[in-house]
């Protein structure tokens, strides 16, 4: 998932993701709601509201038409899929209780009774809606291809425009039973179903009212919250959904999320207790605040990787040649101890190395000291056919924060004192448009972040693959796409997994398909009057319902 923090298949694979991954042709037995996924409790004595620092104005509230973090964040609070995750990110029931398949390939969910927040009942059909939704080229979802790594039958076919939603893989058996028909077996397919993508919406309000269906007034929920104010650039703020079927375990009341995107006003406004958990903390102000305010600095590994992204359909970076030297040049150490400083760690491979059944990959230039891999820059430019006479020039583009403009500043920086002769002009845009100019290719090079929708290497490795939808930059090549389609066979072991997982990245690094730079930690404020909020999920995908407010000193 793509991510605006500085810090979101083959998918889960039997490879450590709970309690689902058993062997073919058993029945798939749900993991049950922890203790630790409860609720804290109450205290009488105190208003159970929160305020939540939340970066970027969202896109939009529509599921299936965005693809960030500070979208989630507000989704993950109204609407529930087939399963959720508890605190531990294990995956425990959702919409569904239960779920079985006889060969992981065909599966059935069965839906609990629940209602949604105008009365309706949830039931299967709602499902085989949103997941026809999210396919259709009509939607335009940046999230498209999700149900195409899930190995949804027909799922490709009908994002190239070549099938009808109505083929999808998809169907009601009766009002509370969803079947899902795979191309091919996925076991673990129960755990890739809480992304925000795979969303339900309610089919009768959005045929009813079009776009204007997630406006305040005409959303409709399934989940713990509702919308009731939105103020574009400001706040949105979240109510009790009385029709939730867990409300009665649900106890905050409120929910405002503020669109705040620079770090220091966050923390401005956490210290004047305008905020009770904020989206990220300054690394500039990382080493003051945690002397000053101790454990209210959080800080946990995340399985997140900042990188810049070439533009791979405009020259001079269709050029391997050009894009190696650039991603040569970039001190990574430089910028995750230096300008950083929060516990992040230098990339060399995309997938971060906490991710279940990764290996660590290291490129031979990684050992490389900073003169020769500058010579080596300076080598291939040269054959590229740039020089001091003829300098490389060129656009670099990043969303709105102090924190991503001081590292385009400091890779710049790495640029013109390795190579000399690059001329880099930044672009900083607002989120929105940040994500339409990447989307649209309309840049060169291009800050990003992409955040695991799942625990296994696949959530991250798909993004490159030559049709994924959230493949902005455009790299193509079969030779990767063909050793991740070697990951699906169904006698692959999981060791043969990871290396094939190796092989992948060992591609990247040879095309240069990115300048990979570091991998995140989750860094954030949280107020001690804020109970219930996980520190053992690596997905962080904290859900407010298990949130409580108890009195502060």
């Amino acid at each position: 998932m793509k991510s605006t923090r500085l810090t979101p298949i083959c998918f889960a694979i039997a490879l450590g993701l709970g309690t689902l991954l058993t062997a073919c042709g058993e029945d798939k037995k749900p993991a049950q709601a922890t203790d630790a996924n409860a609720a804290a409790p109450a205290d009488a004595s105190v208003a159970q509201e929160i305020i939540i620092g939340n970066g970027a104005e969202p896109e939009s509230l529509d599921p299936h038409k965005v693809a960030g973090v500070p979208e989630s964040n507000i989704l993950r609070q109204m609407l529930v899929g087939l399963v959720s995750v508890d605190d531990n990110g294990k995956t425990i029931p959702g919409m569904a209780t239960e779920w079985s398949s006889p060969d992981n390939k065909v599966w059935t969910f069965k839906l609990r009774d629940a209602k949604w927040s105008n009365g309706d009942p949830v039931t299967a059909e709602d499902f085989v809606f949103s997941f026809r939704r999210l396919v259709d080229p009509m939607t335009a979802s940046p999230y498209s291809s999700y149900l195409v790594d899930a190995h949804f039958a027909n799922a490709q076919d009908i994002v190239d425009g070549k099938a009808k939603p109505e083929t999808l893989g998809v169907k009601a058996i009766d009002e509370k039973t969803l079947e899902i028909t795979l191309s091919e077996p996925v076991p673990y397919l129960p755990d890739v179903m809480f992304h925000t993508s795979v969303k339900p919406v309610n089919p009768r309000v959005v045929k009813e009212l079009g776009d204007k269906w997630t406006s305040v007034g005409n959303y409709v929920v399934n989940g713990p919250y509702k919308p009731v104010d939105w103020v574009v650039n400001e706040r949105i703020v979240l109510e009790r959904n009385p029709e939730y079927f867990d409300n009665d375990k649900t106890t905050i009341n409120k929910i405002t999320f503020l669109a705040i995107e620079a770090g220091a006003a966050e923390v401005s406004r956490y210290k004047a207790h305008e905020l009770d958990i904020t989206s990220t903390v300054p690394p500039e102000q990382y080493k003051t605040l945690k002397a000053e305010l101790g454990d209210q600095v959080q800080t946990t590994p995340s399985l997140c990787t900042y990188y810049y992204e070439f533009n791979h359909t405009k020259a001079p970076f269709n050029d391997v040649r050009v894009r190696k030297a650039l991603a040569l040049t970039v001190d990574r150490e430089v910028i995750t101890d230096n300008i950083l400083g929060q516990g992040q760690q230098p990339a060399y491979q995309y997938t971060p190395k906490i991710t279940n059944g990764i290996k660590d990959f290291n490129p031979e230039w990684q050992s490389w000291d900073k003169a020769k891999r500058a010579a080596e820059a300076k080598r291939l430019l040269n054959e590229a056919g740039f020089n001091e006479s003829n300098p490389l020039t060129f656009e670099l583009l990043h969303n709105t924060s102090e924190s991503h403009k001081q590292i385009a500043v400091a890779v710049s920086q790495f640029w013109k004192e390795n190579i000399g002769f690059v001329n880099v002009t930044l672009n900083n845009q607002e989120w929105k448009t940040y994500l339409e100019t990447r989307r649209q290719q309309k840049f060169d090079i291009a800050r990003g972040g992409w955040c695991a929708d799942y625990n296994e290497p696949s959530t991250f490795l798909n993004t490159f693959k030559s049709k994924n939808s959230n493949n902005n930059g455009k790299y193509n090549n079969p030779e990767f796409d063909a050793v991740l389609a070697k990951t699906l066979g169904g006698d692959v072991t999981p060791e043969q997994r990871a290396d094939l997982y190796t092989q992948a990245e060992a591609i990247l690094d040879k095309d240069a398909a990115t300048i990979f730079v570091y991998h995140y930690t989750d860094n954030r404020l949280v107020s001690p009057t804020v109970k219930g909020l996980t520190t053992t999920d690596p997905l962080f995908q904290w859900e407010v319902k298990n949130l409580s407010k108890v009195a502060g000193n």
